[in-house]
């Protein structure tokens, strides 16, 4: 019985990862205009100059959805704290859908809170599991953004923006295979 009830929780951590990243993975492709070095990934997204719009948004509002969900499903039975770090991964993310480029300061603000928020949680992960595991992802998103920020080392951000995703993925998977062992 109870590895029945691990399976929910986890499939949808992995469906809370896989479609956003599905879409923004389809939204490049049907894009010839895109380049992973010169653009946001938020380009994708912009309503009125990417035909791609409605899969990019689509997608990352419906991952953040997931995420929501599993946070509040899977995580705030063990921890209530880290279910809202969860949550407002979630959120921010939704936002960054919701806000698309077209809102311009807006959504660089939004943007700014969910790459935020991946860092708390990578944070949290460490405060709560008391392990510095997280700490090199951490690391390697920060220096990924001060390149771009500093040295304008890659032009466009979807580099650190993946960079920032793909170094807190495997810590939220674990999260959640943590918590269902409880």
């Amino acid at each position: 019985m109870k590895a029945i009830n691990k399976t929910p929780c986890l499939s949808l951590a992995y469906l809370s990862i896989a479609i956003p990243l599905i879409s923004i993975a389809m939204a490049i492709f049907l894009s010839d205009w895109f380049s992973i070095t010169n653009n946001a990934l938020s380009d994708l997204g912009h309503a009125t100059r990417s035909s791609v719009a409605p899969i990019f948004n689509f997608g990352l509002s419906l991952g953040g959805a997931l995420i929501i969900y599993t946070s509040t499903l899977c995580i705030y039975k063990i921890s209530k704290a880290f279910s809202v770090v969860g949550f407002l991964v979630g959120f921010t993310l939704i936002l960054v859908a919701v806000f698309d480029e077209i809102y311009r300061g807006l959504h660089f603000t939004v943007s700014v809170a969910f790459f935020l928020s991946l860092a708390v949680f990578l944070i949290a992960y460490g405060i709560y599991f008391r392990s510095y595991l997280p700490l090199p992802a951490l690391v390697v998103a920060i220096i990924a953004w001060v390149l771009h920020f500093i040295y304008d080392i890659p032009k466009g951000v979807a580099i650190p923006e993946l960079v920032s995703i793909f170094a807190t993925l495997p810590f939220y998977i674990t999260v959640i295979k943590r918590f269902q062992e409880r």
